[in-house]
């Protein structure tokens, strides 16, 4: 288990900090620490009210909700984000509201997730080819359904 610091920002008074609600659960639900409006096909970074230190070979990784995404097409554009370990700004969770009618995002209404995964260092080496496989070069759909 990893320690998460956080920092509760003034508008974030009052808000839920971000917690599993499911033993089994993977994701730390997330709040919206604002109320917005989501027309359809609208992009917006909403505030969470939250700063977190993630620490040193680890990222957050902030996730769409799937009730959200299946019932209401709200998810987010850049699924998943991720959180550095040396970002100690707010919280942001970019939205998108790619359903066919506006969404109200109240505050306090749990918006996205976080999850936890270690990172590991690469180092780059330029080689004159690759190692040969039996899949080669083949992708976006090569292997089959």
């Amino acid at each position: 288990m990893i320690t998460i610091q956080f920092t509760r920002l003034p508008h974030g008074e009052g808000l839920p900090v971000p917690a599993l609600q499911t033993p089994g659960s993977a994701g730390y639900d997330l709040a919206s620490a604002e109320a917005v409006v989501l027309q359809p096909m609208e992009r917006r970074a909403v505030r969470s009210g939250f700063a977190i230190a993630v620490p040193e070979g680890f990222e957050c990784q902030v996730r769409p909700r799937s009730g959200l995404a299946l019932r209401h097409g709200i998810t987010l554009p850049n699924t998943p984000a991720t959180i550095d370990s040396d970002y100690r700004g707010e919280l942001m969770i970019a939205l998108v509201n790619l359903g066919t009618e506006a969404f109200t995002v109240e505050r306090g209404m749990r918006v996205a997730q976080l999850a936890f995964a270690r990172v590991e260092q690469a180092r780059f080496v330029e080689v004159t080819e690759l190692p040969p496989t039996s899949r080669g070069e083949g992708g976006f759909g090569s292997t089959g359904r």
